[in-house]
């Protein structure tokens, strides 16, 4: 064991003093040389902005670039890197007036070149360089237009360089968001400057990327609800692109995107925002808007997607996590709430998750993350699966759970969702399988949770949550079994009579990086020997 460690060590110590030679070289006059070499070409290819808005978020309100602090500009201290990274970013100049000075942001891009042309740790980090190239290239009306020879050399020259960099470094990269956001800004700048090499590149990182992390159903490995709506977002941008370049379209960017369209349309067709595996309320509207412009037109006639289980009509959906655990490479966002389930009645959560603190060196990071946090079972209080918690904060699956036994059925008068998982095999020798029938025409939602029991089974207890959206009303009635619940637009009942009822204060992550006390319903019990079934309701009043 001591050799092992003494292994460990020797190979940590070396990547931590070749990690250390690396940053000294990319410093270095040397690297700054070779990034500097480059073919000019002038910039042909200037992107319409609209093509842009699927990924920026437009104030209607636009600002003067007039009206801005000006005064040392670039010299701000003690900044966020919040703050930081919005600056050197560039992405503020989406949110600036047309008919602003083009000269006085011209100087502030040239001040910028001055001053930081050369790499930096900071301000050259993949994913604000890949922003600032994209800003600059689609805001050319104010950043290039109008200005001298001197000025769009420096403009070019510095755009060339940083994809240069970005090349070098991006196969680098552990994060897949910033491997994306990377790709789209080589493309647009191989499209502008109609630059082969840089277009070729781009384009075999897309397949690249796409070959990667996507499963055999062309849903995301890491099976997250948020990153589907991310790529959609950038291989529908970079289509519009290629297609209003006049570039050939590839076939497997067509594939890709006629793929993972479907999946959209079952689990945000409806605008919702269901609480699994790193999502949190988003507002799709504005998305949707530029799908229906450029006449992009997704259909599912399917129940499942990315292992999500969706049945609906016109007043209720009824969606469950049925689908195993994802990779460990791909679990970074990943929550443990295997055959958790939400409801809506007509646009009103009636059960959901708690929803997930992005923030990953937040303590709530790893709260949100637990099965506690989910509306399904808890056995011990212990969630269905642990994660690693690395250096800088982040935290990975430590053991993967697989589901099995799924089962969809979708009548007209009655839904059934059903699956089962080990996530509690090994530690307590116990297998959870969930099944929820939904009948449609009286409103009646009917659970049963049952707990198989296998060799190693040990003695705990166990709790099924369902959570609720913050001032949702419940009130426990005398019989203890019963909890009256009441929505904006209804009144529910919950019944069981499994175990003890009760209400119990919690914390609701919805909304991205911000918590919210809410309430949820706790039937909590002690795990028999014998393979056992808790039965619970819920039914509109």
């Amino acid at each position: 064991m001591s050799f092992k460690n003494s292994i460990s060590y020797i190979f940590e110590l070396y990547s931590i003093s070749l990690n250390k030679v690396r940053k000294l070289y990319l410093r270095s006059s040397l690297y700054n040389k070779k990034i500097s070499a480059i073919q000019s070409k002038p910039l042909t290819y200037k992107p319409t902005l609209s093509i842009l808005s699927c990924l920026i978020k437009y104030d209607k309100a636009k600002n003067r670039i007039e009206d801005l602090d000006l005064n040392f500009f670039w010299e701000k201290k003690n900044l966020t890197n919040k703050n930081y990274k919005k600056l050197h970013s560039f992405y503020w100049l989406f949110t600036i007036d047309l008919k602003s000075s083009n000269k006085i942001t011209q100087s502030i891009i040239e001040n910028w070149i001055d001053k930081f042309q050369k790499y930096n740790p900071n301000s050259w980090q993949i994913d604000i360089l890949s922003k600032r190239t994209i800003s600059w290239i689609a805001n050319t009306k104010i950043t290039y237009e109008g200005s001298d020879n001197s000025y769009k050399n420096k403009f070019d020259k510095l755009i060339n360089k940083q994809i240069n960099h970005l090349i070098n470094e991006i196969s680098r990269s552990k994060t897949v968001d910033d491997k994306m956001l990377g790709c789209t800004a080589i493309l647009i700048v191989g499209l502008s400057y109609n630059d082969e090499k840089f277009l070729s590149y781009g384009l075999r990182l897309l397949k690249t990327i796409i070959n990667s992390s996507f499963d055999s159903n062309y849903f995301p490995k890491s099976r997250s609800i948020r990153q589907l709506t991310f790529y959609l977002k950038y291989f529908i941008l970079i289509r519009e692109l290629l297609k209003e370049s006049s570039n050939e379209i590839p076939e497997y960017l067509d594939e890709i995107i006629f793929y993972l369209g479907k999946s959209y349309y079952l689990l945000l067709g409806s605008e919702e925002s269901f609480l699994f595996n790193g999502n949190h309320v988003s507002d799709l509207k504005e998305f949707n808007k530029y799908l229906s412009l450029n006449r992009y037109k997704f259909k599912n006639d399917g129940n499942e997607a990315g292992g999500y289980a969706l049945l609906q009509n016109k007043n209720s959906i009824l969606c469950m996590d049925i689908g195993s655990s994802p990779n460990k490479k791909f679990s970074e966002n990943f929550q443990s709430g295997t055959l958790s389930f939400e409801f809506i009645y007509k646009g009103e959560k009636l059960i959901c998750n708690a929803g997930y603190f992005q923030d990953y060196k937040n303590k709530l990071n790893l709260i949100s993350k637990s099965t506690a946090a989910h509306s399904t079972l808890i056995i011990n209080n212990n969630s269905s699966c642990s994660f690693n918690i690395m250096r800088n904060k982040q935290s990975f699956l430590n053991n993967l759970i697989k589901t099995s036994n799924k089962n969809i059925v979708n009548n007209k008068d009655y839904w059934i969702i059903s699956s089962s998982h080990d996530g509690y095999l090994k530690k307590y020798g116990i297998i959870h399988q969930r099944t929820i029938t939904f009948y449609t025409k009286n409103y009646k939602i009917l659970g049963k949770d049952k707990l198989i029991k296998k060799k190693n089974f040990k003695e705990s207890n166990f709790e099924i949550r369902f959570h609720f959206i913050p001032g949702t009303k419940l009130t426990k009635t005398q019989d203890n079994k019963t909890v009256l619940i009441k929505l904006n637009n209804s009144g529910w009942k919950f019944y069981s009579d499994h175990g003890s009822i009760n209400i119990e204060n919690g914390l609701y992550f919805g909304n991205k990086n911000s918590s919210n006390e809410n309430q949820n319903i706790c039937i909590s019990g002690l795990n028999r020997s014998i393979d056992q079934e808790v039965v619970w309701e819920f039914i509109k009043i």
